[in-house]
């Protein structure tokens, strides 16, 4: 498409700076009749570039019920902002990083750091390709987070790569390892120009790094002008992700957590065709929900390739990690207008939420691609994912100055209790916009006619005691017209929500199979329906029944279900990790304190405790915290325990808070009865899962996220002293350990 000649406010720098997929990034006209959306925000100077560029980064997160930004303070350099949600004011907190003014950052919470990668930007293009230059670190800045204040961890910054790069992003993998990726551009007009795909790994949470290395895979030389990111997914693994034009290319390469870096990388192609891939590809920070798919918004250069306004501008792609491919769909289409995508992931109301720049609202159309003006969103459901046509919902718009542009989002998931906050920066005005949005229940737009329906439904309750009653609750999309329930012991319904009785204690898998004229899915759950009576443990031993664990960003109330199966007479144990240094405010009638508030430095608090479960016990318990605070937490269920006198042996802990650990022991102690249970846990002021139990021992659970908590048990044949234990963890961290024993009812 025929590049326009540029307009008055854009320097000759930002016009070379702007060239997307052959197009310029320009001034569309001010419409007066425009209204109104988001809120105007601070103004700047004295910054190279958009402060909210650049299109793969993130400069937003959420932690301890607000949500904060790295945003460029006029005079003094970039520093992290609040928002103040009444006032609508980003409020300086007066902690800066970096003060250069020709940097750019992305930025990620992992639920115990706040990490800034902060880089000296060199904007390139495939007509006009500059080379990185050496001698212009780029820096990683930790910050600990206590008390309503970040604090910049000792020392910190370190140095990522000694080159800069026009774009860089970072994400911390599983065993608490960053990493980090970007493209450098080198060589001369003489010998040509050649651009790579690095890459660097710090192993100790950004303490140190490892040089720079280029991705080991076949293609690690895209155009001049291409970008990459990295994103942490599926618990296990890091996906990298860059746009290569000059073979019609997006390249996704992944590598297994724990390997040595530089080694063992898969690549695959994302999208592949001729103007599939955009020489400056509009991509998200790569986010990963629970079940681990990948989501990444990147432009096309279909528009180059064609005067079709109907072909996709902007793709979805979708990366499942059960069948390692991608699907597609299309976010817009080149008659809208659009370009350098956002998204976000709503778990919630299970929708993904693209951001994109179009022209403003009272603008029907465009003489190309790239004009800036106004923020526009639309949604989709996560699992079909399928966009309305149009350019969406206006979310940031002036009345007076149609230049916005550069949308930056979060890396994190949002659900009903952040809302959502989105920023842009309008550059000839010099001026930041954001919206703060709340989120409630949210339908997705409709499907295309002629979809089958997705089908899925709740069940009520889904585990008790024979007979057992369950309600079903019909939640399919796509309008089903008929409903086919088998609920697993030869019963059937074909009413829409159908209500059941499971006379026999067992197992049973209940399916519904929606369908409408375009065709039918199924969906299945499990009912589990127990004997009045507990099955008796083996004569003298203690068994295990049940455990699960849950975990939250912030709240006061810990609520824990009991284990499947619990009955009366188990004995069940519960522990919580919580962040910000609480204390128990009230406890759950009948709950025994064993370990109550053993501090992991200044910050997460450990507690734990032990119930013998009556006849009139309620399905969960509660606990109340001082304060609202992050926190993991998980309950076992154990039988053949005494009632009467539950524990074996005194309770006794062990704390590491150097922060430099990778494993801790406790010591030994003195069961007085044969067959004893030995029990014990883990807690650490993390929010990714690390630790490995003691040799021998059988892990029962570990919260997944926020606070880490985790519980572990083995059986002692004969009484007298246990020996030490030792859990190892996969990354360093602060830490506490406990253990003690179950006494045999006989």
């Amino acid at each position: 498409m025929k590049i326009r000649p540029p307009v008055s406010w854009l320097g000759q720098t930002l016009v070379v700076a702007m060239i997307v997929a052959g197009s310029l990034l320009a001034t569309s006209p001010v419409a007066a009749a425009d209204p109104v959306y988001g809120t105007q925000s601070l103004s700047y100077y004295g910054v190279a570039n958009p402060p909210t560029s650049d299109k793969p980064q993130s400069k937003l997160w959420w932690n301890d019920g607000s949500w904060w930004a790295d945003m460029w303070k006029s005079g003094t350099g970039w520093s992290i902002y609040r928002l103040d949600r009444p006032t609508g004011t980003w409020i300086n907190t007066g902690v800066v990083n970096d003060t250069r003014g020709n940097t750019l950052a992305d930025t990620i919470w992992d639920g115990s750091h706040l990490y800034i990668a902060s880089h000296v930007v060199t904007i390139t293009g495939d007509g006009t390709p500059n080379p990185s230059l050496s001698g212009q670190p780029a820096k990683l800045y930790r910050f600990s987070y206590s008390a309503g204040k970040y604090t910049l961890d000792s020392g910190f910054p370190t140095q990522i790569t000694d080159n800069s790069s026009e774009s860089m992003t970072v994400d911390v993998d599983s065993l608490g390892g960053v990493w980090a990726t970007w493209t450098q551009v080198g060589g001369d007009s003489t010998s040509g120009f050649t651009n790579t795909v690095y890459m660097n790994y710090s192993a100790n949470s950004g303490a140190s790094w490892d040089s720079p290395f280029v991705i080991p895979v076949a293609s690690p030389n895209p155009g001049p002008d291409d970008i990459s990111a990295v994103v942490a997914f599926g618990k296990s693994q890091i996906g990298v992700i860059w746009s290569d034009h000059l073979t019609g290319t997006v390249w996704w390469a992944t590598h297994k957590d724990g390997d040595a870096p530089a080694d063992s990388w898969k690549l695959q192609p994302a999208v592949r065709g001729k103007g599939q891939a955009d020489d400056h590809l509009n991509l998200k920070s790569l986010q990963a929900d629970p079940s681990g798919r990948v989501f990444a918004a990147v432009k096309t250069s279909l528009n180059d390739t064609s005067s079709d306004p109907t072909l996709p501008q902007l793709y979805l792609l979708v990366f499942k990690p059960g069948t390692a491919s991608f699907t597609q769909s299309t976010i817009s289409v080149a008659g809208d207008c659009v370009t350098r995508p956002q998204i976000v992931l709503d778990t919630q109301n299970n929708l993904v939420r693209a951001f994109q720049t179009a022209p403003p609202t009272s603008v029907s159309g465009c003489a190309y691609s790239g004009v800036a003006g106004s923020i526009y969103e639309k949604t989709a459901s996560m699992d079909n994912p399928v966009f309305a046509a149009g350019r969406g919902t206006p979310v940031i718009q002036s009345a007076s100055s149609s230049n916005m542009n550069n949308v930056t989002t979060s890396k994190q998931s949002v659900n009903n209790s952040t809302g959502i906050v989105v920023l842009a920066s309008d550059h000839v005005a010099k001026r930041y916009w954001f919206s703060d949005r709340p989120l409630g229940p949210v339908t997705p737009p409709p499907p295309p006619a002629g979809s089958a329906p997705v089908a899925s439904f709740t069940a009520t309750p889904t585990s008790g005691t024979a007979p057992l009653s369950v309600s079903f609750t019909d939640t399919s999309t796509n309008t089903p017209t008929s409903w086919a329930w088998t609920f697993g012991d030869g019963g059937t319904s074909t009413v829409q929500n159908p209500s059941y009785t499971y006379a026999a204690a067992g197992t049973y898998t209940a399916e519904l199979t929606a369908a409408n004229s375009s065709g039918s899915t199924s969906a299945t759950t499990t009912i589990t329906a127990s004997s009045v009576a507990p099955p008796p443990p083996p004569a003298g031993a203690i068994s295990v029944v049940g455990s699960s664990t849950t975990n939250s960003a912030a709240t006061t109330v810990v609520t824990l279900a009991a284990p499947v199966g619990t009955h009366e007479g188990d004995v069940l144990v519960a522990a919580i990790t919580a962040d910000l240094s609480p204390t128990m405010a009230s406890v759950p009638a009948g709950w025994t304190p064993m370990v109550n508030g053993l501090a992991i430095r200044t910050n997460a608090r450990a507690f734990a405790y032990y119930h013998v479960v009556g006849a009139a016990d309620p399905s969960s318990y509660s606990w109340t915290l001082s304060s609202a605070a992050k926190w993991g937490a998980g309950i076992t269920a154990y039988r053949g325990v005494n009632n009467t006198t539950p524990l074996d042996s005194p309770v006794i802990t062990a704390v590491d808070t150097t922060y430099t650990a990778t494993s801790i022991t406790v010591g030994s102690i003195n069961t007085a009865s044969n067959g004893a249970m030995l029990i014990g846990g883990a807690a650490c002021d993390c929010g990714t899962p690390v630790f490995s139990p003691p040799s021998g021992w059988t892990e029962r659970w570990e919260a997944a996220a926020n606070q880490l908590a985790e519980e572990a048990d083995m059986v002692q044949a004969t009484a007298g002293a246990s020996g030490t234990a030792t859990w190892t963890m996969r990354a360093a961290r602060g830490v506490a350990v406990w253990r003690t024993a179950l006494k045999p009812a006989s």
